[in-house]
């Protein structure tokens, strides 16, 4: 089964079972909280069990089940509660994500660079790139042509394939380390100008973005480069 934090991004309630409890966190039979992971932080909000409002700070997988940590105890297998997402932050989150998508795809395009590690932020996010050298002026360039990706307000669209259909897909995974030993691939796909395997959440055209903002490049060693960048 699909998650749906991935099969709808734009889902921002929900209504649940708790299935399990454990002090003050719980395992819901359906949920749309994103568990941190892939250098996208979880999604935070809150559950309600008729007019009692638990808090959640944070979802994480463990043992293949997303954790919802709660700010106090109190719920029990089989309570009935309404989710809700703190949107604001979802919705931040799924567009700085999108701007990593757009500005590793515009290094690729033109350095074959490979993401050695990311992390989306809600201010500063950074994304990390396999290139043996960079000035200013190329990377203010990339920016510059990363906004006018946004500027061209494309579709943003995800489907699923075969692990074997993906890994004969040219450049669709663009991580500089082993792909996740999974049965389906999620291809997060920018029309016209990107697709790259990715298991996060995604605004729907690129127009969402805003502005793409460079705060530095740095080194992070040989042959690994670092960009931090902020969305308005």
């Amino acid at each position: 089964m699909i998650p749906a934090y991935l099969d709808d991004s734009y889902l921002r309630e929900f209504r649940a079972k708790v299935i399990s409890a454990n002090v003050n966190s719980v395992v819901l039979d359906k949920t749309i909280f994103y568990p941190q992971s892939g250098g996208q932080p979880s999604d935070q909000g809150s559950l309600f069990r008729g007019d009692e409002e638990f808090k959640v700070t944070r979802a994480e997988v463990a043992d293949g089940k997303i954790i919802h940590a709660l700010d106090r105890e109190g719920l029990v297998p089989g309570d009935a509660v309404r989710g809700v997402l703190d949107w604001e932050r979802r919705h931040k989150l799924m567009r700085g994500h999108t701007a990593c998508h757009i500005l590793s795809a515009v290094i690729y395009k033109e350095t074959g660079a490979k993401i050695t590690g990311n992390q989306i932020d809600l201010g500063r996010s950074r994304v990390d790139f396999s290139l043996e050298k960079f000035d200013k002026s190329q990377m203010a360039g990339y920016i510059e042509a990363a906004n006018k990706v946004v500027g061209e307000d494309r579709e943003v669209a995800s489907r699923f394939l075969s692990k074997e259909e993906a890994m004969k897909t040219p450049d669709l995974v663009r991580l500089a380390m082993e792909v996740p030993d999974r049965e389906e691939i999620r291809v997060v796909e920018i029309s016209g100008v990107d697709a790259q395997a990715c298991g996060g959440t995604h605004i729907r055209r690129t127009g969402e973005v805003g502005i793409i903002n460079l705060v530095k490049a740095e080194n992070k060693g040989k042959a690994n480069r670092r960009v931090y960048f902020e969305i308005d």
